[in-house]
């Protein structure tokens, strides 16, 4: 499945969530604030890719990092046979998965 993503200035973007399978994505304008499990949080900005590996990882942050435009981009998911594309993460499974989740600027 590919899809474009759009958020507008200053949008969080999805909460936690995983994917079934594998995701690459190419930003197409704008910047992304972008986190997954075990990984320090990055910016991604306009011209560049990302990818995720999908399964049991949680892809915590994907919102716009602009306040005074709007992020798009392009992704490519892979998804497993008879699994959703894309689940929420419960608050409960974040706490109990919080020592996986790399630090975070200012923590």
């Amino acid at each position: 499945m590919t899809v474009l993503i759009e958020f507008p200035p200053g949008d969080p973007g999805t909460p936690p969530h995983r994917h079934s399978g594998p995701a690459f994505g190419y930003m197409l304008e704008g910047e992304m604030l972008f986190e997954l499990e075990g990984e320090t949080e990055r910016v991604i900005k306009a011209g560049e890719t990302f990818w995720e590996p999908g399964g049991d990882v949680i892809h915590y942050q994907d919102g716009n990092n602009r306040s005074d435009s709007w992020s798009r981009f392009l992704v490519t998911m892979m998804c497993a046979p008879g699994q959703p594309m894309l689940t929420l993460v419960d608050d409960e499974e974040l706490a109990q998965r919080q020592h996986l989740r790399a630090p975070r600027p200012g923590t």
